[in-house]
């Protein structure tokens, strides 16, 4: 038998847990880019190998997707860009849990809780990077593993698809 318990946060709740990101990013500081990386991948890893609830389950999978990111050389991340995402990546760092993990059900609360901010925040490049991640997935079987994908042909690609609906759109209201 399973039971589902629903809870808001409210924006007080939210400004706590905020303040402890912020106070995470401070003592991140002291890492560089690369350790911050592999501390979040350690933890992702960590929480793998966990029996993890299905709602963290699902809030992981979108971290990983932004450690992905910052990963793939074919994705040319701007810079600025990646230290969003890292700093973004610094409660992971050194997290010091509200919730321990050991407790069944309840470990990964905060951690969710974190998760699901970093996601808010960074919502438009986890969009973009699943975007272009299929692009390249399609091309590749289109043309063959050989196919160039990278950053610049999935924004050549999105640009050919905007102006064609552009133009699709201007037919349809010229009738």
């Amino acid at each position: 038998m399973t039971i589902q318990i629903t809870f808001e946060l409210s924006d007080e709740d939210l400004e706590h847990f905020r303040a402890l990101m912020k106070v995470a990013i401070q003592n991140a500081s002291k890492y560089s880019p690369a350790e911050v990386l592999q501390k979040a991948r350690a933890v992702c890893s960590e929480m793998e190998s966990a029996n993890l609830p299905g709602f963290v389950k699902h809030r992981l999978d979108s971290l990983e997707t932004l450690i992905s990111a910052l990963e793939d050389d074919e994705w040319q991340m701007p810079e600025d860009e990646k230290a969003e995402i890292l700093t973004s990546l610094a409660y992971f760092s050194e997290p010091h849990d509200l919730v321990p993990d050991n407790i069944p059900g309840l470990g990964y609360v905060d951690d969710a809780i974190m998760i699901e901010l970093v996601i808010q925040d960074m919502s438009q490049d986890l969009g973009a990077y699943t975007e272009f991640c299929q692009f390249r997935k399609t091309e590749e079987n289109r043309r063959g593993n050989e196919a160039d994908v990278n950053r610049e042909s999935w924004l050549e690609g999105k640009r050919t698809e905007i102006r064609s609906n552009m133009r699709r759109k201007r037919r349809l209201f010229s009738r």
